[in-house]
């Protein structure tokens, strides 16, 4: 089977890892990749590089990206995006394409493979971010996906709300997961030569990302926040946020503040081996990154959410959720930063599984058949919410 995975970026390539290894290792399958968005951007990080130093060979790169984080600027690297897809399918149509999540990227590539009929295999579906755009990407995603792959029950149920027949959804858990069986941690000696910070002190891992569904007040948002963290007296490593609108508010903000605090540092990616050995010392972590609710249970850190970027999502007993300003993400932090509560974590399951889904999404797109049933989607109306 000739498969199709869709990476625009560092946030879902670290989640998508182990399932890449799995369809390479897999006879069965032919891994396609294409590359789009914050990858192939230098001002990002230029990440393909980082993809193709751990073996994986990229067969498409499809520019989208414009130098604009504007509502206009977004929606035109859509059309970009639906365009260059449309181009790629044109020159190779897989047998079935796999997308992740619920960014703009992730969009245009499903819209773009409507008209083909390639069936869509679409991962972490079902799930809301109340403060995002992303919830209306995602939503339309699973409309236009053929097979379902998600963390939890409770994103199945949503699923089936939405008239998705049982037999295509799959509860796997979340991939990212799966990074943890693998991935070695490097020890405090080595990310100190890294990340050039002493981290003698635990420190505070900060990752936050615009709301875009209130980008008109970026700017606000990311003043309160540094705000609060001018009072923490221990190192503070921030990484820069998403190509999202009103994101060059908020990575100008961090740069200035680690510029002048030298116990502060900014970074625009680290890899997945970095983050999770970040998380693993950490004191705490700060922002609204989804890295916060689902992988962080994990590792039993403690997480100060700010905001409602990922509202409405399963959470574990290790988030904090608090408001936007500063007095909220102090009082969050203060609370984080508890031994106590620390302790009142240890052994608390992570709701989004125990790190075996790679294995359990390759199962089941051995056992479907690629026909006419799943291609051709009927709505089975469902009783009850999630």
């Amino acid at each position: 089977m000739l498969v199709g995975v869709v990476t625009g970026g560092r946030s879902d390539y670290g989640i998508y890892r182990p399932l890449l290894r799995a369809l390479v290792d897999d006879p069965f399958f032919t891994l396609r990749l294409y590359v789009t968005g914050m990858h192939l951007s230098r001002e990002f990080g230029h990440t393909i590089d980082t993809i193709q130093v751990e073996g994986f060979c990229v067969d498409e790169r499809v520019e989208m990206l414009l130098s604009s984080d504007t509502p206009e600027g977004i929606a035109k690297s859509m059309g970009l995006g639906t365009l260059g897809f449309a181009q790629a399918y044109a020159r190779c149509r897989p047998d079935l394409l796999i997308v992740l999540g619920d960014r703009f990227e992730m969009h245009a590539a499903v819209v773009a493979a409507v008209p083909f009929k390639i069936p869509v295999a679409h991962i972490h579906g079902g799930e809301i971010t109340e403060g995002a755009i992303d919830d209306a990407f995602r939503h339309s995603i699973t409309k236009m996906s053929h097979l379902h792959f998600v963390s939890a029950e409770e994103y199945a149920r949503r699923i089936q709300q939405m008239g998705e027949e049982p037999w295509r959804i799959t509860v796997c858990g979340a991939p990212s997961l799966d990074n943890l069986r693998t991935v070695k941690l490097l020890d405090r000696t080595e990310l100190e030569k890294r990340l050039g910070l002493s981290l003698e002190v635990a420190p505070l891992l900060v990752t936050y990302h615009p709301v875009t569904l209130e980008f008109e007040r970026s700017e606000w948002q990311i003043n309160e926040l540094l705000a609060a963290l001018d009072d923490v007296e221990r190192p503070i490593l921030l990484t820069m946020p998403n190509a999202d609108t009103s994101g060059r508010i908020i990575g100008q903000k961090l740069r200035d503040f680690a510029g002048a605090r030298p116990a502060v540092r900014c970074v625009d990616t680290l890899g997945t081996q970095v983050y999770f050995s970040l998380m693993a010392c950490a004191a705490a972590m700060v922002g609204n990154s989804s890295s916060g609710i689902i992988e962080a249970p994990s590792f039993g850190l403690p997480v100060v959410n700010i905001g409602t970027r990922q509202a409405g999502r399963v959470r574990g007993r290790n988030v904090i959720d608090v408001g936007y300003a500063r007095a909220a993400v102090a009082e969050g932090i203060a609370r984080a930063l508890k031994p106590a509560f620390r302790e009142s974590l240890k052994g608390v399951p992570n709701p989004y599984g125990d790190g075996r889904a790679a294995s359990m999404i390759t199962e089941r797109l051995k056992a479907v058949a690629v026909d006419e049933r799943l291609v051709v989607k009927k709505f089975e109306a469902s009783v009850g919410s999630p």
